[in-house]
């Protein structure tokens, strides 16, 4: 009799845990399909939502693709959450993420997680709104006109020549995914902030660098501002580079600016003195540090998984050396820079290359949006109020545009012309809509450039072979990517 009630009470103390932990997930999924807009006859899209007030966001920090993938397969193109604290839609595909992003301002609005503005701030472009946004863009666009773009090359073909000549010169491995963030910084700090070479020490600009990839690890975090949590330390690395954003802000201010060409920040503190607006400190840092975080966390993902498909398709680098040799541009005798804004655009193949890579291997997964009004899509109803994320990598993934093989790196699939629409919103690694991405064109010429310097000066070999990508939140190799380089001599 004893051992039994001994053997009921273990029971007890282990199924009613477990009783209680379902009869509350149950309860959390029930509270938000209370949550519907019942004026709407439409369903919430098919998912779950987690864990009550955590929801799924630790399974998709910690598990990321293997937990979007289960998604996707699960539920298809659209699917409910709970992400971030928020009652969130996940939605792919060409005609529904084209609703999305020409909705803007109408059906949904730029909202990012609470961390991401707590962190970047509410002045950057990103967080924006209707006019302020459309005033800052304008004035952020002059930065990346086609004069502008033009003036650019030489700074970046410099730096992307000394810095292959250090990987040439480095032994026998590079960890190619810092090397590239570190390239990418120095441009990006050039040319959109306005630093002169020697502004960027080693030491100050590795302090900036490892800043950068510490506010960047913990963009996504759960909004707890606690010592130790993500949110704090995003925010500390933040601290750290508007301090040195700062200085040279001042330094800006004290000085009359060269007529042309003006770097983005220069460009903002010109307009808030044209029209006789104070100097704002505080948004010109929150603007600056979006700036750089665009200008080279993005291309730096770009650029090194353009060096890891280049070095699993040999036969891709000696395509875009013949174009080269063709261009005249295969051999630079003199040194000097021998690239322009024209000779550039004038690379078809090696911008197929680039498209070919963005399209297998997006550095921006996708968008957020919050639902200004309830609307329908594809038969579901999405919530005024409720956080809509649409997913670039699935949707190009998905793409009717690319239905051969699209596992396989192929740049020739972009030599054939697409039908407008259908490639408008079935190719989108810059977004698309007015929220497309400001500096789109300087990132393709960014890394034109790239395929172009490192094609016509190196052999490499991937020394683990094909890497494993995470997101984090910008896609990047597990194993910083390890790479032999040797000279390239062309024998042609």
């Amino acid at each position: 009799m004893e051992m039994s009630t001994l053997l009921t009470s273990a029971l007890c103390a282990v199924l009613m845990p477990v009783l209680l932990l379902c009869i509350a997930l149950k309860l959390w999924d029930l509270y938000f399909l209370t949550h519907r807009d019942r004026s709407c006859k439409y369903p919430l899209p098919p998912g779950t939502m987690g864990v009550p007030f955590f929801g799924e966001t630790l399974n998709m920090v910690l598990q990321r693709k293997k937990f979007l993938t289960l998604k996707r397969k699960q539920y298809g193109r659209i699917y409910k959450t709970h992400l971030f604290g928020t009652p969130t839609v996940r939605i792919m595909g060409a005609e529904n993420v084209r609703q999305i992003l020409l909705g803007e301002h109408k059906l949904v609005s730029v909202h990012w997680p609470t961390s991401v503005r707590t962190i970047l701030g509410a002045g950057c472009l990103s967080n924006l709104h209707d006019s302020e946004h459309k005033d800052m863009k304008k004035v952020i666009m002059q930065a990346f006109s086609r004069e502008a773009l033009e003036n650019y090359v030489p700074i970046i073909q410099e730096e992307m020549r000394r810095t292959i000549h250090l990987w040439l010169n480095s032994g026998p491995s590079i960890l190619v995914y810092p090397a590239v963030k570190r390239l990418m910084f120095r441009i990006a700090m050039r040319i959109l902030l306005g630093f002169e070479p020697h502004q960027m020490g080693s030491e100050q600009e590795q302090q900036l660098v490892e800043a950068f990839e510490e506010m960047i690890k913990n963009l996504f975090s759960l909004p707890i501002d606690v010592p130790f949590s993500g949110l704090y330390r995003g925010m500390k690395a933040r601290n750290i580079i508007h301090s040195k954003i700062e200085e040279n802000i001042k330094e800006k201010l004290l000085k009359e600016p060269e007529a042309f060409p003006k770097d983005a920040l220069q460009l903002l503190i010109d307009y808030k003195k044209k029209y006789g607006e104070p100097v704002d400190l505080k948004a010109l840092k929150e603007s600056a540090t979006e700036l750089l975080f665009g200008g080279h966390g993005t291309t730096a993902s770009a650029g090194t998984s353009l060096i890891t498909f280049l070095g699993l398709n040999k036969e891709v680098v000696q395509k875009v050396r013949n174009e080269l040799e063709t261009m005249g541009l295969l051999t630079n005798k003199d040194g000097e820079s021998d690239l322009s804004f024209d000779k550039l655009q004038k690379l078809k193949y090696t911008s197929c290359v680039l498209n070919e890579t963005l399209r297998l291997c997006s550095p921006v997964p996708g968008g957020f949006r919050v639902a200004l009004k309830t609307f329908v899509i594809n038969g579901y109803q999405i919530p005024k109020g409720w956080n809509v994320i649409y997913s670039i990598a699935d949707t190009h993934d998905d793409a009717e545009l690319f239905s051969d093989n699209k596992e396989e790196f192929n740049p020739d699939r972009f030599l054939k012309t697409f039908p407008k629409d259908s490639s408008r919103f079935g190719f989108i690694p810059f977004g698309g809509g007015v929220r497309c991405c400001v500096g789109k064109e300087f990132a393709k010429i960014l890394l034109k450039t790239l395929i172009v310097e490192l094609c016509r000066s190196c052999d490499w070999e991937l020394l683990n072979g094909p890497p494993t990508m995470k997101t984090g939140p910008i896609v990047c190799p597990v194993d910083n990517l390890p790479v032999h380089f040797k000279p390239y001599s062309s024998t042609l």
